[in-house]
């Protein structure tokens, strides 16, 4: 199993505490490649694709429109 996680560097020139999951580019148990983008997150103004880090079975932990934090795990994939 390996973490999606939002990684804290996003926050690195933001002045926003927190961020808002915006949207799933993949359903919850879709199959997964290393690299591809499931999911976009809003930090202030900007979006950021976030990227599955291996292939596999992605499990959804984070809801749409969730505050995420820096660092935060928003899902599973698990081989």
């Amino acid at each position: 199993m390996a973490d999606v996680h939002v990684a804290e560097e996003l926050w690195s020139t933001g002045m926003q505490p927190e961020g808002i999951l915006e949207r799933w580019f993949v359903a919850d148990g879709a199959l997964v490649r290393a690299g591809e983008a499931v999911a976009t997150v809003r930090i202030g103004e900007a979006l950021h694709d976030i990227a599955s880090p291996t292939s596999g079975r992605l499990t959804v932990l984070a809801p749409v429109n969730e505050v995420i934090d820096p660092g935060c795990i928003i899902a599973e994939v698990h081989a």
